[in-house]
């Protein structure tokens, strides 16, 4: 008698689940009976028939678990996990659910808990739409199968979805409904349009990390000027968001700041496949190689020009090595040996000043490496770049002309005219690659038809395969040739806007020194004409590399010349 009032005393649990994967839409199902769907699942209406059922049963010690938005095909779910905690403490003695799908749809952790670990644990379990209680015996005939059934169900789910996806994917549609911070969109409409406020804070965030900030210094930047995070950000404007709300609202994560400065579809582009589950079953995520992404340009409105993300992205490959000062250089991690190709290291000491900092080829090692010195102090180097970035900013500010004759010289691909020819030859040359198909198709059909002998239908083919196969490596190596030739005109129209602002500058900041320069070579000191020893440097500039400013007999030879060939100039 006493057991049976401890039993009564316990609490029974009303378990209630739904997520997306418990409807299955099916092509050409309209949105009344997708709703209807929703409906009869919906939390709300589950709680109504368990609450329905414990007044019929006269059941009042009750309480509800819930999980909405999870799938049952995991069983790692916080109102699972709470009720199970309360079973495994004795708190618990019936778990009712509307239908064992609720449950989960797992057969075999599901078997597991409803077989097993239930039963061993002297808790009743009820399905009221499969008549199931473990407690009478009655429905646990069929329970496996309708468990089996339900995982079967979540199964073709899985793949029906991963078919959209694929289909999206094929289509070159954005796969992923997630919109990131910086990008909103109308409730029925797919475009991303750019969130004003949100995308000002993105801006700040690259115009920082283009200084020389990490995602560290950038975050307690952000956090000390007072910028709400992306959570909160989320909350104040009604978006959905699977975090909690902040406490702090400027509490800004390295983290976040990071995952803004990798996202490449700030520029503009969608990007797919960048990662993946194991199965319907495993959950677990997968990280794709970069090489794996599907990449679709030109999709919404960019907020990040491509240039400034891959310099961000260059800058963040290859860290900044702070001294035991703390202090670094503009041209940390720009500055290798000319000589041995070696990185040169930036050298700072509480014992040197400031103007004595220097660099030094990090193949040295006091004479034991295998490599010399190469020696030039940081304030010398800052004083040989601001005037090498003055002198190329006035020669192309005063003959845009020339240095774009001369960069069309050296560039392979640069003219939209030979772009326009190269690509003109690519399609003549896919076009043969379909003759040749035709041909060899032809060439089986005259030998099936014995019109012609094996030992001449093998002449034929293998002349025909020999150019088929260098016409391929032809398309695929010159259509790179074309996209680096496209890309090429972007960078070289972004550093020219650049470098005509740098005529007249007093001083080098590490935005500019980054957006400008991709690297600088020393080499060993040499004496000059006046019998003082001199470091030469050459600086490869991005987009353009090495500018070679031309004295004025060249200029007026260039000039000529492009008078002469007047098309050749972009």
């Amino acid at each position: 008698m006493k057991k049976k009032v401890e039993k009564e005393n316990l609490i029974t649990a009303l378990y209630c689940r739904l997520s997306v994967d418990d409807i299955q839409r099916e092509d050409g199902m309209d949105s009344s009976r997708i709703k209807e769907e929703l409906e009869s699942n919906s939390i709300t209406h589950q709680k109504q028939i368990l609450e329905d059922y414990c007044k019929k049963e006269g059941i009042r010690n009750y309480r509800f678990f819930t999980d909405d938005g999870i799938s049952g095909t995991t069983f790692d779910r916080p109102g699972f996990q709470e009720m199970e905690r309360m079973i495994e403490a004795g708190e618990i003695g019936t778990v009712i659910v509307k239908d064992l799908s609720r449950f989960g749809r797992d057969h075999v952790f599901g078997g597991y808990y409803l077989q097993i670990k239930y039963p061993s644990l002297g808790v009743n379990f009820i399905s009221l739409q499969e008549n199931v209680d473990i407690g009478k015996d009655m429905g646990t005939d069929m329970m496996p199968i309708h468990n089996v059934f339900n995982e079967w169900y979540a199964a073709q789910t899985s793949k029906k979805i991963r078919a959209v996806w694929q289909n999206k994917r094929d289509r070159g549609e954005r796969v992923s409904p997630t919109v990131p911070y910086g990008y909103k969109k109308a409730k029925k409409d797919p475009q991303w349009y750019i969130d004003e406020p949100a995308a000002e804070v993105v801006r700040y965030i690259f115009k920082l990390a283009m200084e020389g900030l990490g995602p560290m210094k950038i975050a307690n930047r952000l956090r000390e000027e007072k910028y709400i995070t992306p959570t909160e950000y989320f909350y104040q404007n009604d978006r959905k968001t699977r975090n909690d709300r902040p406490i702090d609202p400027y509490n800004w994560p390295g983290t976040t700041v990071k995952h803004i400065l990798d996202n490449r579809q700030y520029t503009g582009c969608t990007v797919n496949a960048k990662s993946s589950i194991v199965s319907y079953k495993v959950h677990k995520k997968i990280e794709h190689d970069e090489s794996e992404w599907q990449i679709i340009p030109n999709t919404q409105e960019a907020i990040i020009d491509e240039e400034t993300f891959n310099t961000v992205h260059e800058m963040r490959a290859s860290r900044r090595r702070n001294t035991a000062t703390g202090r670094t250089s503009l041209f940390s991690n720009l500055v290798f040996c000319g000589d041995c190709g070696s990185k040169m290291y930036f050298c700072a000491s509480k014992s040197i000043r400031e103007d004595q900092e220097f660099f030094r080829c990090s193949a040295y090692k006091e004479n034991r490496g295998s490599c010399s010195i190469h020696f030039i102090r940081n304030v010398v180097l800052e004083e040989m770049v601001l005037e090498t970035v003055r002198k190329t900013a006035k020669y192309i500010s005063e003959n845009e002309t020339v240095f774009l004759y001369m960069y069309e010289k050296n560039h392979k691909l640069s003219a939209a005219k030979e772009i326009k020819d190269t690509k003109l030859r690519v399609g003549q040359a896919k076009k043969r690659i379909k003759e040749l198909d035709g041909l060899i198709s032809a060439s089986f059909e005259q030998l099936a038809r014995g019109t012609i002998s094996e030992e001449r239908f093998k002449i034929f083919c293998d002349k025909y395969e020999a150019e088929q196969k260098e016409l391929t490596k032809f398309v695929s190596e010159t259509e790179v040739e074309i996209q680096t030739a496209k890309q090429d005109a972007v960078d070289l129209k972004a550093f020219l806007e650049n470098i005509r602002e740098c005529t007249d500058i007093q001083k080098l900041t590490p935005t500019l020194v980054n957006t400008l320069i991709k690297k600088i070579e020393i080499f060993n000191s040499e004496k000059g004409e006046d019998g003082k020893k001199h470091v030469p440097i050459t600086i490869h500039f991005r987009s353009v590399d090495i500018v070679t400013v031309p004295d004025e007999e060249e200029i007026i030879a260039a000039m000529e010349e492009i008078r002469n060939h007047p098309t050749k100039v972009a």
